[in-house]
């Protein structure tokens, strides 16, 4: 079973508070310090972790504590220098593990290309300010060294929050979410919402740990859970400021379930034509919606109505709907997403007395769960040798040798 973790956002995500949940999980300082001294700027921070109380929870709090020991950092202000191929260098020739280097890689170059979009620049002339710094260096590399060395396959993560405000930064005041986390979003279509707390809930940092390395949002995934590591953040939030990581494998029928992400439109009318719902149906389907029936309903002041419901793919819900406003008299389509299991099919061609008729079978794991006789074909053949359709049909099937599909 693949060893995954779930990121869950309720108060947002930073660096420090990933690298905080993964020493919570387990992953010693030590190997970290040892580890993270391969970059050649060791003289630049010092890193301890503590246990904090946020709104009662205990959580690991992950400092990096800066010495403002270093030739990158400009003489007053204490901004490090470092740009986009600094970085990298740092990174190349750290002789760390390979995944390490090549997620610290990937996580860096998709922040310098937020960057870039949102000062008009190419990512290589990034300076990076706040998330080019050293303890962003720290957070990022360290992270994926945790990561590595829980030996994890694949990470989840929650939706996020957006947190209100402004920030002091290198170029002033910024609105919260920062300019660089909104291009992060943007570039990975990662699911947010308000939470109603006013302050920075997701730094530039955080998310593009997360948008680079999640295989997937929103969704949880079914697990075995191990264990859970609570990363805090710097600040006190009405909800306790805490990064949660889950630790576990995800269970077998996740693995072995042939999962699709469908859309259901919905909706009802009592003022139309019947046979405009049949020609829509009928439309409906030639044009790829993957099912559409109806159901009788009552409707306001009792009258006698229809619930039409078609399921189809993301890509046709525009050309479902627009044919649902032109063939019915609804000035309204709900929509839903959701998830549905589905076999493995597949059509083969059976030989009966009566010719060849399609059948089409669905397995799951090499196992035939079903076979069904196609309806056209029994159909076309009951009229050509004028016998009912459910002879031809149990024809079809007591003709199957499953041996032999």
């Amino acid at each position: 079973m693949k060893k995954v973790i779930y990121l869950e956002c309720p108060s947002g995500i930073a660096g420090d508070m990933c690298l905080g949940a993964l020493v919570n999980l387990g992953v010693p300082l030590e190997y970290l310090i040892q580890e993270l001294a391969k970059l050649g700027i060791s003289n630049e921070y010092n890193l301890s972790v503590e246990k904090v109380q946020k709104n009662g929870q205990e959580a690991t709090k992950f400092n990096v504590n800066l010495t403002h020991d270093s030739s990158y950092y400009h003489h007053h202000d204490h901004i490090p220098a470092r740009h986009l191929p600094d970085i990298l260098d740092l990174i190349t020739n750290a002789n760390l593990p390979k995944k390490v280097t090549e997620k610290s890689i990937k996580i860096f170059n998709n922040l310098a290309i937020a960057e870039a979009a949102v000062h008009g620049i190419t990512p290589e002339k990034v300076h990076f300010h706040e998330v080019g710094s050293t303890d962003a260096i720290i957070d990022i590399v360290g992270t994926c060294l945790g990561l590595n060395w829980l030996k994890i396959e694949e990470i989840y993560c929650s939706a996020m929050p957006t947190g209100s405000g402004t920030i002091s930064a290198a170029h002033g005041k910024l609105p919260v979410p920062v300019p660089a986390v909104l291009k992060l979003w943007e570039m990975r279509q990662i699911p947010v919402y308000s939470n109603n707390i006013n302050g920075e809930l997701c730094t530039p940092t955080g998310v593009a740990i997360a948008s680079t390395l999640a295989n997937n949002f929103a969704q949880f995934p079914a697990l075995k859970l191990s264990k859970i590591g609570l990363g805090a953040g710097s600040k006190d939030f009405p909800i306790p400021n805490i990064l949660r990581m889950w630790l576990g494998e995800l269970t077998d029928n996740l693995e072995t379930e042939n999962l699709e992400t469908i859309t259901v439109l919905e909706t009802q009318v009592d003022d139309c034509n019947p046979q405009a719902i049949a020609y829509t149906m009928e439309i409906l389907l030639n044009r790829g919606a993957l099912d559409v029936f109806t159901q009788p309903i009552v409707m306001k002041k009792s009258r006698q109505g229809i619930l039409l419901t078609v399921i189809c793919t993301e890509d046709k819900i525009t050309e479902c709907e627009n044919i649902i406003f032109r063939e019915t008299t609804t000035l309204g389509i709900r929509r839903s997403t959701q998830k549905r299991r589905i076999l493995e099919r597949k059509i083969a061609a059976i030989e009966t007395i009566y010719g060849t008729i399609n059948v089409k079978i669905a397995q799951e794991k090499g196992e035939i769960i079903n076979i069904q006789p196609e309806y056209e074909d029994c159909a076309e053949v009951a009229k050509k040798y004028n016998l009912p359709w459910k002879t031809i049909h149990q024809t079809v099937l007591n003709t199957i040798n499953r041996s032999e599909i």
